[in-house]
């Protein structure tokens, strides 16, 4: 295996370190550094920006990205253990790595990085979704971050990608493709890891758009696709009766028929009816 820098494999870093992954933090830690280099890889040219990462552990990823030339990266790791570990990247690549111990979810990331910003990240699985929903969901749109390449369990990665009929069909769809676009980049093993998880992973590369695909509020939107699909085996008619009393005549007002059922609805039909309930 081909060395992508001069500091020692993961493997001695995690034993000398006494570093084991925990579960009640999410943790898996990638071990083949020719595979984070890939990863970081699909969050394109990193030359010319800032990046932010979530869950460093170890540093595998970090490590990625330095190598491949991000101009900075910001970790964010809540384990005291790794701080160590990560230190000796930062001094191997002096100025390049800034390591924050905190908790990613009470943090004013972009106040840490300079634009343009990516975030690439292999995120704990037990926060994963949260972050993605906030980063999806900022109060200004633009957002700060103009890419995101974020690893997730395999079932969650299609949830983000998926499209009108499927099962994994709803909610994150809606969210990630409304302002993005998003693909699976790339599919893990579990051997890939260690301690291996359960299921198999996958990265999901998201591109922010300029603007949202379809008009619509985003509270409205956000507001009636969680009162579809918190029902969705529902007719439409009865999952959003609480939203409007007319709303048999704000669904067809909006080309939906109320007997559909929330996963039969596509992105833009949605924005329709949102713009039909602001």
């Amino acid at each position: 295996m081909s060395a992508i820098d001069t500091l020692p494999p993961l493997r001695a870093v995690i034993a000398s370190h006494g570093l084991s992954a925990r579960k009640a933090l999410g943790q898996n830690f990638l071990l083949d550094l020719n595979l984070t280099a890939k990863i970081a890889r699909v969050a394109g040219d990193l030359a010319g920006s800032d990046v932010l990462e979530v869950g460093p552990g170890p540093g595998g990823l970090t490590r990625g990205l330095l190598a491949e030339g991000a101009r900075r990266v910001v970790a964010v790791e809540k384990d005291a253990r790794c701080l160590p570990a990560l230190a000796e990247i930062a001094e191997a690549y002096p100025g390049r790595l800034e390591v924050i111990h905190g908790d990613a979810l009470d943090l004013d990331w972009a106040a840490h990085l300079t634009p343009p910003i990516r975030i690439v990240a292999n995120l704990p699985y037990n926060v994963g979704t949260e972050l993605l929903v906030r980063w999806l969901t900022p109060p200004v749109w633009p957002p700060r971050w103009s890419t995101m390449t974020l690893m997730f369990q395999r079932e969650v990665a299609e949830r983000i990608v998926a499209t009108p009929g499927s099962k994994a069909y709803g909610r994150l769809a809606i969210l990630a493709q409304w302002r993005s676009t998003a693909r699976i980049a790339m599919t893990l093993p579990p051997e890939a890891f260690t301690p291996p998880p359960k299921v198999r992973s996958a990265v999901v590369h998201l591109e922010a758009l300029d603007a949202p695909r379809y008009p619509a509020d985003p509270q409205v939107l956000s507001r009636i696709v969680a009162a579809a699909f918190n029902q969705r085996r529902k007719m439409l008619r009865a999952a959003l009766k609480a939203q409007a009393p007319d709303i048999e005549d704000r669904l067809r007002a909006a080309g939906i028929d109320p007997t559909a059922r929330a996963e039969e609805i596509s992105l833009e039909a949605f924005c329709a009816l949102a713009r039909e309930l602001a």
